[in-house]
């Protein structure tokens, strides 16, 4: 069976888009609602500080999917209001609705491919737990790659207008404390929630550019609950118009197909010692090379103390660098069956 009619096999209804009233609707406002209850809860209820940062927290998880759907034009099937709601999930949040739209198509476009895809550079370019702030490269991004259209600098421009509006407000007004601790403290925790969930876990070990084998699947009905359904991401990557609360199901509807594609249907980290090491060490340093031989952290071995500590120092490079290899490596790795199927997750 060819590729196209595999891509097509997923039932049309899945495919359809979302009716007004559906579950993104409810994240975009139960967000908004959790954001005012913050509000009433640090100004009028004086509420101790741990509620309020869960609640803060909570209402920017939640706009965290309506802000990626509303890019796929998955959140409301009138233009205008799956707009509203994309940039009403960014304001919450702090992005750009443009900046995110726009980079993470690339991503969809270029997936773990080092010079083109941007949350590669957030996946990989240090250890997990600073993994929030690296989203800032995604303007960097947007702007060195000239993404926008129409009038999205604009809207770039109105929403970091707002931003700075609302900060210079707080200052003036003597809410500062409430802006730091009840905004940008929940913001840093979901970016580390997006970066883990969105960028890292659906793409490691980033080895494989194949759109059946770029991204993962780990079933589970709570993870499915929690995390909106990022645990079916590779289902995503192949329809992107689905939206996420129907993702279950499309994935039950396709396993059969993605079995026969030798899909990456694990976790991938505690399967095996080499899955967890890789974990470990992304978790505290995380910081990979994209080319063996040449390697932009190989010059840091000449610092090192002996020739051994230095020996040490390469192999770890080479054992940690991404990026695809080549069909022969892959075989003699165990990576891919001789048929060109993935031998493993």
């Amino acid at each position: 069976m060819s590729e196209s009619t595999d891509l097509r096999s997923v039932p049309r209804h899945l495919n359809d888009p979302p009716s007004p009233l559906n579950p993104t609707v409810g994240l975009f406002l139960g967000g908004y609602v959790l954001a005012g209850l913050t509000i009433w809860g640090w100004f009028v209820g004086h509420w101790s500080l741990p509620p309020l940062v869960l609640l803060g927290f909570l209402a920017l998880h939640l706009e965290g999917t309506v802000i990626h759907d509303a890019c796929h034009n998955a959140a409301h099937p009138n233009r205008f209001w799956n707009a509203f709601m994309g940039h009403g999930a960014a304001l919450l949040l702090g992005f750009s609705f443009p900046v995110f739209t726009r980079v993470h198509l690339q991503h969809h476009a270029h997936v773990n491919d080092p010079r083109h895809d941007p949350d590669h550079i957030v996946s990989t370019f240090g250890p997990l737990w600073l993994i929030a702030p690296r989203f800032f490269y995604h303007e960097y991004f947007f702007f060195r790659r000239r993404l926008w259209r129409g009038h999205e600098l604009i809207e770039w421009a109105l929403a970091r207008t707002a931003f700075v509006l609302i900060v210079v407000a707080a200052a003036r007004g003597g809410f500062l404390p409430f802006i730091f601790n009840c905004w940008f403290a929940p913001a840093l925790m979901v970016g580390v929630t997006l970066g883990l969930f969105f960028d890292y876990l659906p793409h490691r070990p980033f080895a494989s550019r194949n759109r059946w084998h770029n991204a993962r699947v780990y079933p589970g009905k709570t993870l499915n609950l929690l995390i909106m359904g990022q645990n079916y991401h590779l289902v995503h990557h192949l329809w992107p118009s689905i939206p996420w609360f129907r993702y279950q199901q499309a994935y039950r509807a396709t396993k059969p197909l993605l079995d026969r594609r030798g899909s990456p249907q694990r976790l991938g980290i505690f399967e095996s010692r080499a899955d967890l090491l890789n974990f470990l060490y992304d978790i505290l340093v995380g910081v990979r090379s994209h080319r063996r031989p040449r390697s932009r952290l190989r010059p840091v071995a000449r610092m090192l103390p002996d020739p051994a500590t230095r020996r040490r120092w390469i192999r770890l490079l080479h054992r940690t660098a991404v990026g695809p290899r080549r069909p022969s490596l892959n075989r003699r790795l165990g990576l891919v069956s001789p048929s060109g199927s993935s031998a493993h997750g």
